[in-house]
């Protein structure tokens, strides 16, 4: 059973390794045409530690629980680890394949309201605060008319990355 238990502490301390160490094994190795991206599926460090563990802690279980002896705990440790590395493999492969979602930009602002926080002067710009992706943000504003502080209004058009055109509500 102690080498059962070993070789589950083993696995651990090879999974805080490959956490701590990230990709120095990748590293190590890159380049080498035999083990070209080897080591990024399959044979990765935490795949690899999930099988170590479960080897170790599946068959340490099955030895002491069962009056079955040492090569059973070992097939069944082997199941459990093989489990185990699969599902490492297959989370770690749907964590990578994650992508994030769209930048939100000016042009999603058409036809959001804000207020002004600056007038906006008839030829010139002001400030106008609106919500892009629930975050208040702050904008140079630009009005056919002459806007006052506090006023609610719309934005008709991006002007530029930091420019909005708007008009004010009509209540």
């Amino acid at each position: 059973m102690t080498l059962f238990l070993g070789l589950g502490i083993a696995g651990l301390v090879l999974l805080v390794f490959a956490l701590v160490f990230d990709g120095v094994l990748e590293g190590l190795f890159d380049g080498v045409g035999a083990l070209e991206g080897l080591f990024d599926g399959l044979l990765s460090l935490p795949v690899i530690a999930g099988f170590v563990s479960m080897l170790g802690f599946g068959g340490a279980i099955v030895l002491g629980t069962t009056g079955l002896g040492a090569g059973a705990a070992a097939v069944a440790g082997a199941g459990a680890g093989t489990g185990a590395g699969w599902l490492t493999w297959r989370l770690s492969r749907a964590l990578m394949r994650d992508e994030p979602g769209a930048t939100p930009r000016g042009t999603d602002l058409l036809g959001s309201s804000g207020s002004v926080v600056t007038p906006i002067p008839a030829d010139g710009y002001g400030e106008v605060l609106v919500y892009l992706a629930g975050q208040p943000v702050k904008y140079a504003a630009k009005s056919v008319g002459p806007v006052e502080r506090g006023t609610e209004v719309w934005v008709e058009e991006a002007l530029s990355a930091t420019s909005l055109a708007v008009r004010p509500v009509d209540r």
